[in-house]
């Protein structure tokens, strides 16, 4: 039996066998996507939870990371801003 042709020569089918062969070449595909990266069988969904989280960790690490690197910038002048107004009262002795 050979498939329905148009005038153009491409084959003609039906949309739900069309949609049920992209189905199947869909999954098929992303089963070995998935095998070829090592997460294939059983601990599949436990690893990927575990590397979402590792994510996550990394993301709190440099947003914390970022929030100290603020704060001891900010206090550096602080500090500076107090040592200047220190020395310009002179609040610690005669000075030159």
């Amino acid at each position: 039996m050979t498939p329905p042709r148009s005038d153009q020569g491409f084959v003609r089918m039906p949309d739900a066998e069309f949609e049920a062969i992209l189905a199947r070449a869909a999954e098929k595909g992303a089963k070995r996507a998935l095998a070829d990266v090592g997460l294939d069988g059983e601990e599949a969904a436990l690893d990927i939870r575990d590397l979402r989280s590792l994510l996550d960790c990394i993301r709190l690490v440099r947003r914390t990371a970022m929030q100290t690197a603020v704060r001891m910038i900010t206090t550096g002048v602080m500090l500076a801003l107090l040592a200047g107004i220190a020395i310009k009262l002179k609040i610690f002795g005669g000075g030159p």
